[in-house]
């Protein structure tokens, strides 16, 4: 399977993929977030936006919520979900916004789709540029350094299409910038076996050299990844949430 195949060739089967997600209680948590550290302003942006599950909780918030993603079958299917919102075919690592935005988010990890550092530096400059003043951006990350290569996720969902099994985890070498993500996804149907394999390349970073690279544009607060309490981060787990404000 090639790197984005999983977003077109199967983009009909990413939400049964994302089905144990609880898109409401993290996009709850970020609202909060924004209430706590942000500008007050109501002006949304959801980078790397997927089929929009985030979004329409924003705009169930009363968010005037927009979102990009580099997939145009996903961005199709957002616009069904979401038609109140706005949606455009970007990348995240180069984007531009005819309005500054009071809240940015990038779910799901999707931050490390941005592949390498120097795009990854990018990124974070774009999201500086769109935000207005007080503006957060907030996103969830794995800190290489804490990845266990035999640690796989896995969920299975009945479809129409027949028994669908997901199975995801994340791959690194040790060393550079580069980490994977795996999927796995099994379709039995009465009689018949399928299986896909993907791998999507993706930037490796500590928090450590992730703080670094974020201070000279925001205030940065790292917290635990638990989206039913706001905790600092205790230093020593894999995954966290980031808080950052425009500086």
């Amino acid at each position: 399977m090639s790197v984005n195949a999983l977003y077109t060739d199967l983009s009909d089967y990413y939400d049964l993929m994302c089905a144990d997600i609880d898109y409401q209680a993290q996009s709850h948590c970020i609202h909060r977030l924004q209430k706590l550290f942000g500008n007050a302003g109501t002006r949304h942006l959801d980078l790397a936006c997927g089929t929009g599950p985030h979004v329409r909780y924003f705009i169930d918030f009363g968010y005037t919520s927009s979102g990009l993603d580099i997939n145009q079958p996903m961005l199709d299917k957002a616009a069904i979900r979401c038609p109140q919102a706005r949606f455009s075919l970007q990348d995240m690592c180069n984007f531009t916004v005819s309005e500054p935005q009071d809240l940015i988010t990038c779910f799901l990890y999707s931050i490390h789709y941005s592949g390498a550092i120097e795009r990854l530096k990018a990124c974070i400059a774009s999201v500086h540029a769109a935000l207005a003043a007080n503006g957060v951006f907030c996103f969830n990350s794995v800190d290489k350094n804490k990845i266990d290569n035999d640690l796989f996720v896995s969920h299975t969902a009945r479809h129409d299409d027949g028994l669908f099994s997901f199975s995801s985890g994340w791959s690194y070498c040790g060393s550079g910038e580069q980490q994977s993500l795996k999927l796995r996804i099994e379709r039995t149907t009465a009689g018949d076996r399928q299986l896909w394999h993907d791998e999507h390349p993706m930037v490796a970073v500590s928090f450590a050299e992730l703080q670094a690279l974020l201070q000279p544009y925001f205030e940065v607060h790292i917290l635990e990844h638990d989206y039913e309490k706001i905790i600092p981060w205790n230093g020593a787990s894999g995954n966290a949430l980031f808080a950052c404000v425009k500086i």
